[in-house]
């Protein structure tokens, strides 16, 4: 037993003094904080200016919003009710780009909502929210109090705007939060192709210089394999670590330094709010990265799936490596499994997109996809009482792993001394069936 851990500590500090190992593990986390800061600058484009239409078939807000003119802002009144159709189709209405619904239950329920065309941003919803509470509080002080302004503030209600848009007013589409899950979930398939290229070569070389006759003298050949593949692993885990411990940091500074302003809720209320709308720009990405992910959640996850996808796919590639006659064919065999990966992620960018879809669901059982497909569900949320889906998968995957090592272990086991032939169809099926030669 201990000659087969001597076998995964090579390979680990095989992995982890080479020069490349220590450049993507610096290189990809700064990266992927650049790739994080060009969405924070790119999602914060303001637009340039909204046209918003107000229908306030109660007259409540008596035709008026603004005391000044705000240059970001033009609101206009419409009569009666407006059916949203009809703002999205109406020719009279295309020149707006949202339209702003006051009904009469607002004054109790202090809520409202915007129907957008094209979503705003984070800056620009709040500016239409605090203008919108704003007036909204004027009318309540002047008709159903005798209380000041100052006097009212203390009592007051936040107003809830819910921004909708139009093409979707139900709001059934999905969360930008899904992107976090797809992301994670593609990181796992780049590592898993790395890592299992890594078994791939070292196994290719292995047999190349004959270094395997010496190392099966002291230990199985399934040993072996199970403890390369565990060995990698234990690299690609330091390299992950490397990479949460950069990222976070990045995060942080980030957040102290270029947003630290946004976070501190004081700067919405009161002569402040408008210091946070000329403040750095805070939009959907901000949110998402800051508020709004769970990343404790997440991260455990993350690390639980790729160990199950490394694990699973990484016997596939111990395979091709030792049932390889020559490195030409090592190569010729891996563009399969190459080709599987890439339609492991398009099936996490349809799972975001169709979430309920019936071939959404099979891919968040199958083994080859699974890894990434719930990574997106989790970003997305369990329905109430469907978590148990989570919990068959990853038994799935565990049976699925259990059995693809057996297997794998048998070719193994059949061609790691194999030199010179073709991989031939006819010749797995003879490995799978015998325990050994």
């Amino acid at each position: 037993m201990n000659k087969s851990w001597i076998i995964a500590k090579r390979e680990l500090k095989e992995r982890i003094t080479a020069r490349s190992f220590f450049t993507l593990s610096i290189i990809g986390p700064l990266m992927v904080i650049g790739l994080i800061y060009l969405l924070f600058t790119l999602g914060g484009k303001e637009q340039n200016h909204w046209n918003v239409l107000i229908v306030d078939p109660a007259n409540i807000f008596e035709n008026r919003m603004l005391i000044k003119e705000d240059k970001a802002i033009t609101y206009s009144f419409g009569d009666g009710y407006l059916e949203l159709n009809d703002f999205e189709k109406g020719k009279r209405f295309q020149k707006f780009d949202a339209f702003l619904e006051i009904n009469e239950k607002i004054l109790s329920n202090k809520t409202a909502f915007v129907f957008y065309r094209e979503k705003p941003s984070l800056k620009m919803q709040s500016r239409i929210q605090y203008q919108t509470e704003r007036r909204l509080e004027e009318v309540l002080v002047t008709q159903f109090t005798r209380f000041t302004p100052a006097e009212f503030k203390k009592i007051k209600q936040p107003l809830t705007m819910g921004f909708r848009n139009i093409f979707d007013p139900m709001n059934t589409s999905n969360d930008i939060s899904a992107w976090v899950g797809l992301f994670y979930g593609t990181i796992i398939i780049l590592f898993i192709f790395l890592f299992g290229m890594t078994i791939l070569r070292s196994i290719g070389k292995e047999k190349s210089n004959r270094i395997v006759e010496v190392l099966l003298g002291s230990i199985s050949p399934k040993q072996l394999m199970f403890r390369k593949i565990i060995g990698i692993g234990l690299a690609a885990f330091i390299q992950f670590t490397i990479w949460i411990i950069i990222i976070s940091l990045g995060l942080f500074l980030i957040k102290e330094n270029v947003y630290a302003d946004i976070f501190d809720f004081s700067n919405l209320n009161g002569q402040n709010s408008e210091k946070f709308f000329l403040s750095k720009d805070y939009n959907q990405f901000v949110e998402l990265i800051y508020e709004r992910i769970n990343f404790t959640f997440m991260t455990g996850y993350f690390i639980l799936l790729f160990i199950l996808g490394y694990l699973f796919y990484g016997s596939f590639f111990a395979s091709i490596g030792a049932a390889a006659g020559s490195e030409s064919d090592g190569q010729q065999f891996v563009l399969p499994l190459i080709f599987i990966l890439g339609i492991a992620i398009y099936c996490g960018y349809y799972s975001l997109e169709y979430p309920e879809d019936s071939f959404s669901t099979f891919c968040h059982f199958f083994p080859f996809t699974a890894p990434i497909v719930v990574m997106v569900k989790l970003a997305q949320g369990y329905e109430t009482g469907e978590i148990y889906q989570l919990f068959i998968t990853i038994l799935i995957q565990i049976s699925s792993i259990i059995l693809v090592l057996n297997f794998a272990g048998r070719v193994y086991t059949n061609g790691i001394l194999q030199f010179g032939h073709r991989v031939r169809l006819h010749l797995l099926i003879k490995w799978l069936k015998n325990k050994r030669l």
